[in-house]
């Protein structure tokens, strides 16, 4: 019987492989890697997840009176736009299913047909995941939906028999349902790749139990006549990675989020090390090596700079990953309010230059080979095409034919006459544009490109804080901004003409200059004659296509945070991002001084929306900065940070709530954390028992920090913002000085170190007693410790220490940005067996004696 069942799968396998090649369906080598069936190509694949036609966006649509299908529409092009070419989604079966696992034919299917045959009209292909186990609810409370999910619930679908059979009745269904749009069932759709069977299944139990149910589940699927691949979720429960391997799948899914989740603000710092490799602890297994290998979601979370994602798709690769799907694309309609998963944030409108990022990200996954492997951080930031700089905030890509980039950059194409793509933010040496909304350049013939620059998207607050519809975390600006182009193949002074919809600009390059407006174009070389018109097909877009919502700025914005210290009798520039509708006719910086009428400073426009004044090193003295901007607009002045319509130059100026700096001399030490303010940016893993408990002086507190285990307890804090106008004095500190105490009335030893924008890491051991006190560690005695990954990852088994490579053996006290506290390190085994914790106040730094 063992040999019969033995011969009846390698028959199947064999009969699988065939058919997969006489087709085009993809198939899973003896080697682990997907091929297109006709061209036996490696399949690569780089998209997102996208939920409009279930759940929360389904129902904001409808809230807010949006026609899903032309949500979709207005999307997807995006996606085309950014060269994407796989979609996954993890349905909702709740929504479409009943408790018997019987697929309902309802709105929500009709959506997921649209939006697949939408995907396929762009040349995407899919891999669907048909069983969420998610209820239909977050971020709100879960509506009563009518599936198997919402009767058993995750763990007991994966242990009740008959949630198992509802389970296997759904599946079956599910792939022989047929798209209403394009009249062929999802098991025969040839731009549908691959099932995943389940979302992120969380397995007890013994393994051939395990087994057992991922061969009943994938048997529905093929039972129905499927030939595609299936695959199952691998980095969960890995304890049972042997019960994976040993079923009847063609390989593995896998999630990646390198800076944990729901920080509930913005990340900041070098992450590049958190991103270094994608390290799967049974990479050497046999069996696993012959599995194919996707990644059905992956996001830094709460990270909004643009330099990560190249970065994430190199690791990827280097893993064996053929196909990466981001989680998740937030839809336009209500991207400005970013609440449909708040720890995430992409739309090519709101969040141009992530969005360019990913883009690059997915150049990678079509240029970069499997297994490759291009060393440790930091050399690895330059690889193949590719080049990531923190410091710069900017992914690109460069190569003869195609040139993108995420933000400024001095980069110099290898042959600026064979380009065929240009796609960016900011200035480069081919475009420059002060404008704050992406922007594509595609070559349709010689002496012939379009152009497509969208409107400018400006965060006014934190996009991953607490979120609301009704909480505007972002606006857009259709505002008209200087562009040059110059491309040799357009030469100096080439036609403008407008292609999109109502677009009536006249305008006519000189000297590669023109004033552009949101839209799309047609950039002709003078005598070049062409037969492209508005309406004709391109790649995968019509010329005229643009998508990008209105005009949301209503008033005038003013974007800046003061220092919060900064050295007296040093000057001081401050800089403001004014955000208005127009040119402001006038912005000015109102100092107060201590005595007499307030002293007005122009502040100069540096570019697009950022303006500057320097304030005189004289007129910085000890004690408190205090001061406010002004905007004036059609002839009305406002005063900021209030907004209100009065002016510091008025006699009946009212307004009492200025910007404020505090100014200290350069002997004073410089402050890197303070419990009382800064507790809740730290990044750390959860502890229950942790609390900031009121201390000593009014305004003054300790954080408790109290593990139950104490093999490593870490936390990270970066102080860049914060220590932004004392740069030369950190840069002169002698010590740092550690102000608390250590807890459970035993000494605590506590590693303190400081993180420097290059990912360095250097630290020392600081023994606190259990009495408050100063405790100091010279600077000079500092060495190179471990980069902790924080916040901790998903999956959870990847490492928790990143390796980093700086140059030097000495910090650089003048580009250090970041403090790692921890617990655990310099401890001997008996140590760590008994709890120890410790009360932090605050950590500075000091150039002369601790006070």
């Amino acid at each position: 019987m063992k040999l019969k069942a033995l011969f009846c799968c390698l028959f199947l396998l064999a009969h699988t492989v065939v058919f997969s090649q006489k087709t085009n369906d993809v198939y899973v080598d003896k080697d682990g890697i997907m091929r297109w069936g006709m061209t036996k190509e490696e399949v690569h694949g780089f998209g997102v997840n996208y939920t409009v036609p279930f759940a929360y966006a389904y129902r904001v649509a409808k809230e807010l009176g949006v026609a899903p299908e032309k949500a979709i529409d207005d999307d997807v092009y995006h996606f085309a736009r950014l060269g994407f070419d796989v979609y996954r989604v993890h349905v909702w079966d709740t929504e479409i299913s009943d408790t018997l696992g019987n697929l309902l034919d309802n709105e929500h299917l009709r959506l997921l047909d649209y939006t697949i045959k939408k995907m396929k009209d762009r040349g995407m292909k899919v891999i669907l995941t048909p069983i969420a186990y998610w209820g239909n609810g977050w971020p709100q409370p879960d509506e009563k939906t009518p599936g198997f999910s919402a009767k058993y619930g995750k763990a007991a679908c994966l242990t009740n028999p008959d949630a198992i059979k509802a389970q296997q009745n759904y599946l079956y269904q599910f792939v022989n349902h047929v798209n209403r749009y394009t009249g062929v069932a999802y098991k025969s759709e040839p731009d549908l790749i691959a099932f995943e069977i389940s979302n992120e299944p969380q397995h007890g139990g013994k393994p051939a139990e395990v087994t057992a149910l991922i061969n009943g589940m994938a048997g529905s699927i093929r039972k129905a006549g499927c030939k595609k691949p299936v695959f199952y979720n691998i980095s969960h429960s890995i304890h049972l990675a042997d019960a994976y391997f040993n079923a009847n799948i063609d390989g593995g899914t896998f999630q990646w989020y390198p800076t944990g989740l729901q920080s509930k603000h913005e990340i900041q710092g070098n992450l590049l090390p958190n991103v270094d490799d994608y390290k799967i602890p049974f990479a050497a297994n046999p069996k696993f090596r012959k599995m194919a290998k996707i990644v059905y979601e992956f996001d830094a979370a709460d990270v909004g700079r643009s330099y990560i994602y190249p970065a994430m798709a190199r690791s990827f690769r280097s893993a064996g990953m053929q196909v990466a799907t981001h989680f998740a694309y937030d839809p336009t309609f209500f991207a400005y309010a970013n609440t449909e998963y708040d720890t995430h944030y992409m739309n090519l409108v709101y969040t141009p230059q992530k969005a360019l990022s990913l883009k690059i990200a997915s150049e990678v996954f079509h240029k970069i080979p499997l297994y490759k492997d291009f060393g440790k951080f930091p050399a690895d930031t330059a690889f193949g095409d590719f080049r990531v700089s923190y410091g710069q905030d900017l992914a690109e890509m460069v190569t003869k034919e195609k040139f993108i980039y995420t933000n400024h950059t001095n980069t110099v194409p290898p042959a600026k006459e064979l380009l065929t793509h240009v796609s960016g933010y900011g200035n480069s040496v081919l475009v420059k544009y002060q404008g704050t909304g992406a922007y594509f350049l595609d070559k349709l013939e010689n002496g012939v490109w379009r152009l497509e620059v969208l409107p400018d998207a400006i965060w006014v607050k934190d996009p991953f804080g607490l979120n609301s519809l009704k909480k505007e975390l972002a606006v857009v600006n259709w505002r008209s901004w200087p562009m040059s182009v110059e491309l040799p193949d357009l030469g100096k002074d080439f036609d403008i003409q407008p292609l999109n919809a109502e677009n009536t600009a006249s305008l006519t390059a000189n000297e590669n200059g023109f004033k552009i407006s949101p839209g799309t174009y047609l950039l002709k070389k003078k005598g070049v004659p062409t037969k492209f018109t508005a309406d004709q097909k391109w790649e995968n877009i019509t010329l005229k296509e643009f998508v990008a919502p209105a005009t949301t700025l209503k008033i005038t914005e003013v974007l800046h945070e003061p220092l919060a210290e900064a050295t007296s009798l040093r000057e001081i520039k401050i800089a403001a991002g004014i955000v208005s509708a127009k040119e402001p006719e006038e912005v000015k910086l109102w100092i107060l001084p201590r005595n007499g009428k307030p002293y007005a400073l122009a502040m100069t426009q540096e570019s697009g929306y950022q303006y500057a004044a320097k304030i005189p090193a004289e007129m910085v003295k000890e004690g408190f900065l205090k001061y406010f901007i002004t905007v004036k607009d059609d002839n009305a002045i406002r005063t900021f940070p209030s907004g209100l319509e009065t002016s510091p130059g008025d006699w009946d100026f009212f307004d009492n709530k200025p910007y404020e700096v505090r100014i200290v001399t350069g002997q004073s030490p410089v402050i890197l954390f303070n419990a009382a303010t800064d507790a809740g940016q730290l990044l750390r893993p959860y502890l229950k028992n942790s609390q900031l408990v009121p201390v000593g002086k009014a305004g003054e507190a300790e954080l408790l920090i109290n593990p139950e285990k104490t093999d490593d307890y870490s936390m990270r804090y970066n102080f860049r913002q914060k220590t932004a106008g004392r740069n030369t004095d950190l840069a002169a500190a002698k010590k740092i000085v550690f102000h608390g105490r250590s807890l459970n009335s035993r000494p605590c030893s506590v590693q303190v170190a400081l993180i420097g924008k290059d990912g360095s890491v250097f630290g020392g051991l600081i023994q606190v007693e259990p009495v408050n006190g100063a405790y100091a560690l010279p600077v000079d005695e500092l060495k190179k410790v471990s980069f902790v990954s924080l916040p901790r990852p998903y999956p959870g088994f990847l490492p928790y220490y990143a390796d980093t490579n700086p140059v030097g053996s000495k910090p650089d006290l003048g580009q250090v940005e970041t403090l790692q506290i921890s617990i655990g390190p310099g401890m001997t085994t008996d140590e760590l067996k008994i709890p120890h914790g410790i009360a932090v106040e605050r950590v500075e730094v000091v150039s002369g004696e601790i006070e």
